[in-house]
């Protein structure tokens, strides 16, 4: 289904007949990262990351399904809620999204400087901040989704195979990684990191989850698991220092080993009588290297020292990590045993026209010739105008659109957009042609996300014109959402064999 007919299903945002206009987030200087349309196509920022913006409690409440019990991820902690839930917004991208109580972030400036704060950080390291919601008594956290779970259900609940040893070196490996990055940001402190807090991606790859840059409440606890695995520290003074990350990665370490979740002091009791052996994972069956096992374990016995100076910084962590990274030819999900995502289109079921097979190979040359070519003989009956409105604005409306006409044939792409932004600005007449030749524009000047936010719109305003769908598939295509691209793709092709069989042709 479309766009604006698929969002209305469970999974989906709803988009009505007349369309959602996105909201634009005000830009904040403060943290240095850019806003984005809240509508959920975002920014993209440099390796396809989202730029961080704000969202209104409906975009995300619709993204969520009335943050549906079906779509909750993750719950845990009372005393400092920890409810996370999928979603997927109107552009189609997967979301985390964190909700907190008001009483969490009573003042709604601190909860959106401390977003802040973090949505400023980006690695491939990380599971990235997105946007944050702070609308009256909401306060909630939207994150980039990782759709291959957490190092948790890998590593104690597994079903078809156990992480291999390489595998889980790499992932010791990328998550120091990913907190000397912050480290070095200037953002040290991590709260409760442990194995549910390392989420896989849709390569497989570890990433650790921003969350946990962000305290659970203002003033409550930055801890909410078992005592016996929070360090000794922070048991004494309450307060999360950068050594008491160190000493929670060292639980994360032993977790990797043993493939169990057990006490440090147990482990460490291990450690001094030498029964390294006994603390491995019996389901690698031996497969690992001694030394490798040795040189973590000693890393390990490090990090978890009951005197925070005595334990290694994060620098330290990579240094002694990097080393042992081995098949580094093999990617992550291979190693995992999972399957990648798709990533080449399918092929349409049925013959295209030559409109479908441009987009089908991302020719904008061609999609641009044909639509010069069809003018504007799809918009019939999507406008009926009574002689009143036949005002100076309208006339200055239509010669807005004609000047944007004339850019569009001559390839002046950015002139046709402020021509046609002029022409659907003053709202009096509704074209769809005119958002499909903007949408056209906006992928010629290398803009995909406003591209498809366009095409949505021509889909509203028309919901079986076949162009609107082409020009989302292109733009989803432009995306990296390849899967959802051939989707649209196959649909642009029925409703075109349907206008077909309905015209007798």
């Amino acid at each position: 289904m479309g766009c604006c007919q698929s969002l209305c299903s469970d999974e989906h945002q709803p988009l009505g007949k007349d369309g959602v206009q996105p909201t634009q987030a005000t830009q904040n200087h403060r943290g240095g990262a850019t806003t984005a349309d809240n509508g959920g196509a975002g920014g993209v920022a440099g390796g396809g990351i989202p730029s961080f913006s704000e969202f209104s409690f409906s975009d995300l409440k619709a993204a969520t399904n009335n943050f549906s019990s079906d779509n909750i991820v993750s719950e845990s902690g009372e005393k400092a809620p920890n409810l996370v839930y999928k979603g997927r917004l109107q552009n189609r991208r997967w979301i985390a999204v964190k909700k907190f109580t008001k009483m969490a972030w009573p003042d709604p400036k601190q909860f959106a400087e401390e977003a802040w704060g973090v949505g400023k950080f980006r690695h491939n390291r990380l599971a990235n901040l997105i946007g944050y919601c702070c609308d009256g008594d909401e306060r909630l956290l939207v994150a980039e989704f990782m759709p291959n779970d957490t190092l948790a259900k890998h590593l104690f609940h597994w079903e078809n195979q156990t992480i291999e040893w390489a595998m889980r070196l790499r992932v010791g490996y990328y998550i120091a990684e990913a907190l000397d990055y912050c480290s070095t940001e200037g953002r040290p402190l991590y709260h409760d990191l442990n194995a549910y807090r390392v989420l896989f991606d849709e390569d497989g790859d570890p990433r650790l989850s921003c969350f946990g840059l962000m305290k659970n409440s203002r003033d409550g606890k930055s801890y909410s698991t078992n005592l016996a695995y929070t360090p000794p520290e922070y048991l004494r003074n309450g307060r999360v220092t950068p050594e008491s990350v160190t000493y929670s990665f060292g639980t994360v370490l032993l977790d990797l080993l043993s493939g169990k979740h057990i006490p440090p002091s147990h482990a460490l009791d291990m450690i001094r009588g030498k029964n390294i052996i006994l603390l491995m994972d019996s389901h690698l069956e031996g497969k690992f290297s001694t030394e490798e096992a040795t040189v973590v374990v000693e890393l390990a016995s490090q990090c978890l020292q009951y005197e925070p100076r005595e334990r290694p910084n994060t620098k330290d962590l990579v240094a002694t990590l990097a080393p042992l990274q081995t098949k580094s030819d093999v990617p992550s999900y291979v190693m995992l045993g999972i399957k990648k995502h798709e990533e080449a289109p399918s092929t349409p079921q049925r013959p295209l026209s030559p409109l479908g097979e441009a987009c089908s190979r991302m020719d904008l040359t061609a999609i641009h010739q044909i639509l010069v070519m069809t003018h504007y003989r799809d918009d019939e009956g999507t406008n009926e105008l009574s002689f009143q409105e036949w005002t100076q604005q309208m006339k200055d409306m239509l010669d807005a659109r004609k000047r944007g006409d004339q850019a569009f044939r001559e390839k002046d792409f950015k002139t046709a957009i402020d021509c046609y932004s002029q022409f659907i600005d003053v709202g009096t007449m509704v074209s769809p042609t005119v958002f499909g030749r903007r949408s056209l524009c906006y992928l010629l000047c290398d803009q995909p996300d406003a591209a498809l936010r366009d095409a949505m719109q021509a889909q509203c305003v028309y919901p079986d014109w076949p162009t609107a769908f082409y020009m989302q598939s292109v733009a989803l295509a432009k995306l990296n959402m390849n899967t959802d691209a051939a989707d649209m793709l196959n649909e642009a092709s029925q409703l075109e064999e349907k206008r077909q069989r309905g015209s007798g042709k």
